[in-house]
């Protein structure tokens, strides 16, 4: 559950912090007061994407920290390298040249993995969300959710990847004549064109370090002999001078530990070098130049060159291009019998996934009935009690990614009313229990502990509303639920209610957080009942609608 929020300098609110509750929490208070700021920072918290306008005027940075009890996320943490703690601590910040600072627990996290884990905490149920039952790509989403199918349509897509990588061999296979001719040509004049230039990995290189050393002959030949002349062959050269050294040395080395240490200097440097006058001399062996072998060597180097400008590679690219052409030469020239044989194998693997899409359209349809039965209950319980809800499911014409199914949620609002699309019969406020009754259904397949409705009574009031607050009463006996309403209906019966109202300070305005007690209670119900014009009445009247409402509570407890 969400225990404890932390904002500071997020639009109007300079600096906020609200201590949630189980159980149901309501905030309250005047239009533009604050509330839907508080909803936006949670929602930041969560890894929602935030434009840095959200920075309090005249700020550089705000920030957003949220922490959590009682959460089962060992696994998810430890996957992501983040120590366990008796408490979850998110932390985001904004900075106002745009940058992101995440933390989980103190540890820096991507906004991606803020976002993951969001999803496993809490569920924000926006004004405009309802909207969603309108798009009938996610109602499908919502029954699979619900019938807790999601593995089943894992295994059904796992086999259905196959059955289209299949297919789309089959339609490289499947070419016209012509088509397939001109392709046998292309392929067969490429592998001429790269076994004619007889390519050998590495030999560029080889071809380019040669040339270099030809090239360069002339200076070398020069520069070696001069060191071979000064190491070895003329008359007072280096490798004399150190025998005539080291024999001198030899005839007094036993009669002194330095000098014997110093003939031994000596031996290893007249053996290195003579090492090196026979790396000199293999080195004038490889300048050995043959005739016509520098211009042999650049008309090998310009083939292999064009080669690589005309296919756009490197040599090891050439060398690639040459057995990928040969592979798929083979598969084309040979392609009427890979045709019959992924035709054989794309038959099969359709059967199979048209058996697996059946078995799943079966398990759709016993959901679709329970969720029917219970959007139904939950319906009536929010004074709908004739509306219908009907979970319309069409066979296709064929499978595709998600089965054979089209599925479509239907309803009639009340009594003679035929069942239509959810878009062409519910108003606002119908749509908002509609919304209500799902997650109340859901809620018990639903992983996630606390939940979040933004003014879920929009278009709702009277009796309706009075339902709406008694469900989500019932809900937070399950889940922390956390409610922005204007309704005293719904105010009434929280387990603890916030009101948010604005004040200028320092020629400022800033929003205030306030823990109300029962008095204070009182007077913002009877503020919702009536406005500024509070009389003795609304008090009376908010004071029964407490009372009324804690009679509920003590019922579902």
């Amino acid at each position: 559950m969400l225990s404890e929020l932390h904002i500071e300098n997020i639009a109007i609110i300079e600096k906020a912090s609200i201590n949630f509750n189980r159980g149901l929490n309501v905030l309250t208070g005047e239009t533009g007061a604050g509330k839907s700021i508080i909803i936006d920072s949670i929602n930041a918290i969560l890894g929602s994407r935030v434009n840095r306008d959200i920075i309090r005027n005249g700020e550089e940075r705000s920030t957003v920290t949220a922490v959590f009890k009682d959460v089962a996320l060992e696994s998810w943490l430890e996957d992501n390298e983040i120590d366990l703690a008796d408490e979850l601590i998110l932390a985001r910040r904004i900075s106002s040249d745009g940058k992101n600072s995440c933390r989980i627990n103190g540890v820096p996290v991507t906004l991606s993995q803020l976002r993951d884990i969001g999803n496993y905490l809490i569920d924000v149920y926006g004004q405009n969300d309802g909207r969603q039952l309108l798009d009938e790509s996610r109602q499908r989403i919502y029954l699979d959710n619900f019938g807790k199918l999601n593995d089943d349509l894992l295994q059904y897509q796992e086999e259905y990847n196959k059955f289209s990588l299949l297919k789309k061999e089959l339609n490289k296979l499947n070419i016209n004549k012509e088509e397939k001719e001109r392709q046998l040509d292309t392929l067969r004049f490429i592998i001429g064109e790269l076994e004619e230039a007889a390519l050998v990995p590495g030999e560029e290189a080889e071809l380019v370090a040669r040339r270099d050393l030809l090239h360069n002959s002339e200076k070398l030949s020069e520069g070696i002999h001069i060191a071979k002349g000064l190491l070895d062959t003329d008359e007072y050269n280096a490798q004399a001078l150190m025998e005539q050294a080291c024999s001198a040395l030899r005839r007094v080395s036993e009669f002194s530990n330095e000098v014997s240490s110093a003939l031994v200097i000596l031996e290893n440097i007249s053996s290195n070098v003579t090492d090196a006058v026979e790396r000199l001399n293999d080195v004038l062996d490889t300048m050995n130049v043959k005739p016509g072998e520098y211009n042999s060597l650049e008309s090998r180097l310009s083939e292999l060159h064009r080669l690589e400008r005309k296919y756009h590679t490197d040599e090891d690219g050439l060398i690639n291009k040459l057995e990928d052409s040969k592979l798929k030469l083979s598969l084309l020239e040979n392609s009427d019998y890979q045709i019959e044989k992924l035709s054989k194998e794309a038959k099969e693997q359709y059967k199979k996934c048209c058996e697996l899409a059946k078995k799943l359209s079966q398990k759709r349809r016993a959901a679709g009935e329970q969720l029917e039965k219970g959007i139904e209950q939950e319906l009536s319980d929010l004074s709908m009690p004739n509306a219908v809800f009907k979970v319309s499911i069409e066979s296709k014409n064929d499978i595709d990614a998600f089965g054979i199914d089209k599925v479509q949620f239907l309803m009639s609002a009340n009594l003679g009313e035929q069942v239509n699309r959810i878009s062409r019969i519910a108003s606002g406020g119908e749509l908002s229990r509609i919304m209500l009754a799902m997650k109340n259904v859901f809620s018990s397949t639903d992983p996630v502990s606390t939940m979040i409705f933004d003014e879920i009574d929009s278009g709702v009031s009277g009796v309706a509303a009075q339902r709406i607050g008694e469900k989500l009463a019932t809900l937070s006996r399950t889940k922390q639920v956390i409610c922005v309403t204007h309704l005293p209906q719904i105010a009434s019966i929280a387990d603890t209610h916030y009101k948010i109202s604005k004040q200028v300070k320092n020629g400022r305005t800033i929003t205030m957080v306030h823990n109300l007690d029962f008095n204070d209670r009182t007077k913002e119900i009877a503020r919702l009942f009536g406005g500024e014009n509070i009389t003795p009445l609304t008090l009376a009247s908010a004071k029964e609608q407490l009372y009324n409402a804690n009679l509920y509570k003590k019922g579902i407890s």
